[in-house]
């Protein structure tokens, strides 16, 4: 319920007190419930990237806190729940407690059945059932949901591997050197990431969950008075480089091998083409497509429910990884970081590796995807910014609403 609303229905109270007869106090109304804010969908509304993760509580109700490099990638504390998510940098009034339901990798699937029921899933229930969990002793006023970057056609962490590994088997791998298998090296294209159709399933994919989410919300609220925020994505790279990152000794990346270069941007934390750059962003935007094309559905279907779109794609603006000299430190993303084995320590230069060394890198991040997993998300303060994002959100009267940082460092939300 709403802060004015609230504030209507005590003052409505206090006046007819005034002059009424004090009720039994067997004839007393139960306590109302506390008020909270919660939060569904991926990674990007987990806090992947923001550290600090929390303890999960696994399919068996125990609570799986850091399991070591080595463990399974289904752990459940894999979720990466991070106090820094944009949910708890929101300035919600009226919110009393918040409640972080994400996890990282969460696909449609992991909104109406448990994340293990499918492939490559963690140890965790539905995330309905443990939205209805929190009903039982919260009045749910606020539902931060970010979905439809994984699906089962495409998943943000396989377009995101795809650039970076075309771009790392250019930099030290000949185009003759048929022994390491030839891997693609050429700049990866839309198509690479999300085909039309693929675009298409996953709008349905989306959308059959996100109505799922709805009706339950509307069985369970206490009050069955809530907002709800569609977040879309904001994409960790630039439209282009910056003039620091195009070359290095010499040499681009639109030639046969340039290990400085690959070596630079992995450091800058963004080793991918330039000619990459404008794929990545037709995937943002795609990504965005689903958000708003279910907003817009379930808009239509739920006219009474209180349904905002929040677009946050340019909340980076000026700030994404190699935008501006310094990065990855002055960037709102996390560097691509990955790990010589499961050995907990970030390999940060990749001057002077071979191609042997590269390749045994890269398997680590094959073999234990939580090794490498916070690659390219925001950081804590990039969900700093998102949860400014939210803020505006939570209390605009406008159903679309975008989030853009200025030049100036600014967020405005409108």
């Amino acid at each position: 319920m709403s802060l004015l609303k609230r504030y209507l229905i005590a003052a409505g109270v206090a006046v007819a007190a005034a002059g009424a007869v004090v009720a039994p106090a067997s004839a007393a109304q139960p306590a109302a419930l506390p008020t909270a804010a919660v939060a569904l969908g991926d990674s990007f509304i987990s806090g992947e990237g923001g550290g600090n993760y929390a303890a999960v509580t696994d399919l068996n109700g125990v609570p799986q806190g850091f399991p070591g490099w080595s463990a399974a990638n289904d752990n459940a504390y894999f979720c990466h729940r991070s106090p820094n998510a944009s949910l708890h940098r929101a300035t919600l009034p009226g919110i009393q407690d918040r409640f972080n339901l994400a996890c990282s990798g969460g696909q449609p699937h992991d909104i109406t059945s448990p994340s293990a029921n499918r492939e490559k899933g963690r140890a965790v229930a539905a995330q309905l059932d443990q939205l209805r969990g929190v009903a039982q002793t919260h009045d749910i006023d606020i539902v931060l949901v970010g979905l439809g970057s994984n699906n089962s056609s495409f998943t943000f962490g396989d377009a995101a591997s795809v650039c970076a590994n075309r771009f790392i088997a250019d930099a030290w791998t000949g185009w003759w050197e048929f022994w390491a298998g030839n891997p693609p090296q050429e700049p990866c294209t839309i198509s690479d990431l999300a085909t039309d159709a693929e675009v298409s399933a996953a709008t349905t994919e989306t959308t059959n969950a996100l109505r799922a989410l709805l009706a339950t919300l509307d069985e369970v609220d206490a009050d069955g008075q809530h907002r709800v925020v569609f977040q879309d994505y904001t994409n960790p790279l630039p439209p282009d480089f910056a003039q620091r990152y195009h070359e290095e000794d010499g040499r681009a990346d639109n030639r046969d091998k340039f290990r400085d270069l690959g070596a630079e941007r992995y450091a800058a934390g963004c080793p991918a083409h330039r000619a990459s750059m404008a794929a990545g962003h037709l995937f943002s935007q795609a990504l965005g497509r689903i958000v708003r094309s279910a907003h817009s559905t379930l808009s239509a279907e739920f006219p009474s429910d209180d349904l905002v779109y929040l677009n946050v794609q340019g909340a980076f603006n000026g700030a994404r990884l190699c935008e501006q000299d310094g990065s990855p430190g002055n960037a709102l993303a996390t560097p691509i970081r990955l790990m010589d084995g499961p050995s907990g320590t970030f390999v940060t230069s990749l001057s002077g590796k071979d191609k042997i060394a590269i390749q045994r890198i890269a398997g680590t991040c094959v073999d234990y995807f939580q090794t490498c997993q916070e690659s390219w998300h925001p950081n804590a303060n990039g969900y700093a910014v998102l949860g400014q994002c939210l803020s505006g959100a939570a209390t605009s009267g406008n159903r679309q609403v975008s989030c853009v940082r200025q030049a100036d460092g600014s967020v405005s939300v409108g």
